[in-house]
């Protein structure tokens, strides 16, 4: 495993103003690109051929430089990595880097600093160690009740499998009962959607009936300066088929006999309020209390809280029940133009605050200025 202190070393040694940003082009780089090109600071983006039109073309004007891979794996490789750390990259990850090159060579090979802790990347899939399950139990955070099997399902449930064949995306489904569970199992895996060996790894949880919430935060590194944490607003996602199928009236829905797909396409963004944000603080504060502790050294940058807001049957108030964890760039564009957080932490930093990217690229600015760019890194 690499030692922070060797990527500090390497980080260490890079010259202002010549670092650069670097990004995975997919995900959201454009989001990152925007927010450090409107910040002054040079950017690099690492393509895979054949789909990175989009960056070096559409929005060339965002990226300063571009490394064009046969797979984005590869940058996993020693002269292609170097090439980044000799343009002085400053890397941020997102969900695609993560996923296309794995976490065992993200956190033993790949040696460029990176904004952010590399090690706890891996805890978003849930059948690490110390997964992000894992993390929401130990911090005595409101998750689902899972159900280790099928035969345990008493209740509507959702059932979380990976696609067959995209490593990005999952399959859902809702069973009320183990019946229930192996007949929409069969559908799937004879449709082709998903693969029967997946079925071991799904995650079955009740399914919580309250509208959803993906709350977005900003952890930072320089605390002393910016505080522990902003909160920077809330969106939903767009996913295909489903969005579609739920415009219809409910007479027209049950005409139709599709397979529902979750795959997301968009984001919407959402608000709420305001004597109910203080569960989603609560939430976010046990989440670093407890990366804190066994992922050292804490949260730094973006992460998102992705949940929903049931009534709690015995309290009779609503709870914030937090199902997902994005440990990274939560790829959600919609917040900065929709999000009101903007505006309040434009007066909060003395700046102006677009984006949740801003922030991500005001903190490095800040380190460089101040000589403690090694603080951020790992």
């Amino acid at each position: 495993m690499l030692q922070r202190e060797e990527i500090q070393e390497i980080v260490d040694g890079y010259s202002p103003p010549d670092v650069h940003i670097g990004i995975f082009g997919s995900h959201s780089a454009e989001e990152v690109g925007m927010a450090a090109k409107a910040a002054g600071m040079p950017t690099f983006i690492i393509c895979q051929a054949g789909r990175e039109s989009l960056y070096l073309d559409h929005n060339k004007h965002l990226f300063d430089g571009a490394l064009v891979l046969e797979q984005f794996s590869d940058l996993m490789l020693e002269k292609n990595y170097e090439k980044l750390i000799e343009k002085n990259v400053i890397f941020i990850p997102n969900r695609s880097f993560s996923v296309y090159c794995g976490y065992d060579a993200i956190e033993n090979e790949f040696k460029v600093p990176m904004y952010g802790n590399r090690f706890i990347l891996r805890a978003e899939e849930r059948t690490a160690p110390k997964s992000q399950y894992w993390l929401m139990e130990q911090a005595g955070m409101r998750m689902p009740l899972q159900f280790s099997n099928p035969s345990e399902i008493d209740r509507l449930a959702i059932v979380k499998v990976q696609q067959k064949d995209n490593p990005l995306e999952r399959a859902f489904f809702y069973p009320s009962s183990p019946e229930d569970y192996q007949a929409q199992a069969n559908e799937l895996i004879k449709k082709d959607i998903i693969d029967e060996n997946e079925l071991e790894n799904a995650v079955i949880e009740e399914f919580c009936l309250g509208p959803r919430f993906n709350a977005n935060f900003q952890a930072y590194a320089l605390d002393d300066v910016f505080g522990r944490l902003d909160f920077v607003g809330l969106e939903d996602r767009i996913q295909v088929n489903i969005s579609g199928l739920l415009n219809l009236p409910a007479k027209e829905q049950l005409k139709l006999d599709v397979i529902l797909k979750n795959e997301e396409i968009g984001h919407k963004g959402v608000t709420m309020r305001e004597s109910k944000k203080p569960l989603l603080y609560h939430a976010a504060d046990q989440f670093l209390e407890i990366v804190k502790k066994e992922y050292p050294p804490k949260m730094i940058g973006l992460f998102s809280l992705q949940g929903a807001v049931p009534y709690n049957p015995k309290t009779g108030k609503p709870e914030f029940v937090v199902f997902d964890i994005s440990p990274r760039i939560p790829g959600c564009p919609c917040v900065g133009p929709t999000s009101p957080e903007m505006r309040r932490l434009s007066l909060k930093h003395g700046r102006e605050i677009q984006s949740p990217l801003d922030l991500c690229i005001m903190e490095i600015q800040r380190a460089i200025k101040e000589k403690r760019i090694s603080e951020i890194v790992t």
